[in-house]
């Protein structure tokens, strides 16, 4: 490893006099990095929708000013003061407060607390763990949840909303990979060609669903639900569950709200499984990392994933806030 430069590159989250959210590229340097044992040189990042909510202001995500940006982060260990962690190492690092009240990933290095970070798994390379990232973890740790409660591919099949998504198709690639029947649920017709070459066996539109039709108790479709949407779609997944069907609560895409009954609960012991990918410990958090290297790796993750020069990452997030991107944008920083 060369020697460490005076300054370096980062994308930087600012607050103006006015409150109004502004960001950009700056030189950064060592001393102004956030306290923490492992100090990496990052190598790849990925943009995910919190990332653009953050970036341009458009939600409240971010909880200190200022503060660099990206959720997401994988490179090598240039110094550590965690003895499980050495110069060289390849590591992981995602969730926590990175990225939203801890200097994030974009940039060209990062220091951060060891207990965030993970080492890179055997059978994944730098980048192809960010074009998982905090996606590809949410999607893994939500199959690994409905899994432990029971859910098996003999059970029936297991729908996907917000199937389009970088969350969703991620789920979807896993599921089928070991042998579910996926059923994508999407507001994008021109998205079926995607959906089925990740592996959905069959497309359902939102458009043909009625919310003010959702019986407190529909026919029984499906043995497990990955939800990205929240509020009438999840209501009405929750309603046409099988007996003992398990439901992943992943996102509220659509919306914060529930309005349902405790029916499917009661009558035909559904469970709700809340998935906090944020904040999730070890050894949960590494053991859904080496299922993510392992029978989880997604088969079409290459064709999914479309890697960002770090410099154009400004411009990229518009195009997330307005919906037009699918799968998973990896940024590639040099190093």
């Amino acid at each position: 490893m060369s020697a460490l430069p005076q300054s370096f590159q980062a994308f930087v989250i600012r607050q103006d006099e006015n409150r109004k959210v502004c960001s950009g590229m700056e030189a950064f340097t060592f001393e102004q990095l956030d306290a923490g044992e492992v100090l990496i040189r990052v190598s790849h990042s990925s943009i995910n929708y919190k990332d653009a909510l953050a970036a341009t202001g458009a939600g409240k995500i971010i909880r200190r000013f200022p503060c660099i940006g990206g959720i997401d982060m994988a490179g090598i260990v240039v110094e550590s003061q965690d003895e499980r962690f050495r110069p060289g190492d390849a590591v992981v690092a995602t969730s926590f407060d990175i990225g939203v009240a801890h200097h994030g990933g974009y940039a060209e290095f990062a220091r951060v607390p060891g207990q965030w970070v993970l080492p890179l798994p055997d059978g994944l390379s730098l980048q192809e763990s960010m074009a998982l990232g905090t996606a590809g973890f949410t999607a893994a740790l939500a199959i690994v949840r409905m899994e432990d409660n029971g859910l098996s591919p003999d059970k029936g099949p297991v729908i996907v909303t917000g199937a389009s998504g970088g969350v969703g198709g991620l789920a979807i690639d896993m599921l089928a990979g070991k042998g579910y029947e996926v059923v994508a649920l999407t507001g994008k017709a021109e998205e079926e060609p995607y959906l089925k070459l990740l592996g959905a066996s069959e497309i359902r539109l939102r458009s043909t669903l009625d919310p003010a039709k959702t019986r407190p108790l529909g026919v029984g479709l499906w043995a497990g639900a990955v939800d990205n949407v929240g509020g009438d779609i999840l209501a009405w997944v929750l309603s046409t569950m099988k007996q003992a069907g398990t439901v992943a609560s992943i996102g509220n895409a659509q919306s914060i709200q529930l309005n349902t009954t405790v029916f499917p609960l009661i009558l035909r012991g559904v469970s709700l499984l809340g998935v906090d990918s944020g904040y999730m410990g070890f050894p949960t958090r590494a053991r859904v990392w080496e299922r993510l290297a392992g029978d989880l790796k997604p088969r079409h993750l290459a064709a999914m994933t479309r890697v960002l020069p770090f410099g154009e990452l400004p411009g990229a997030f518009d195009d997330f806030i307005a919906g037009r991107v699918k799968g998973r944008t990896v940024v590639a920083l040099p190093i």
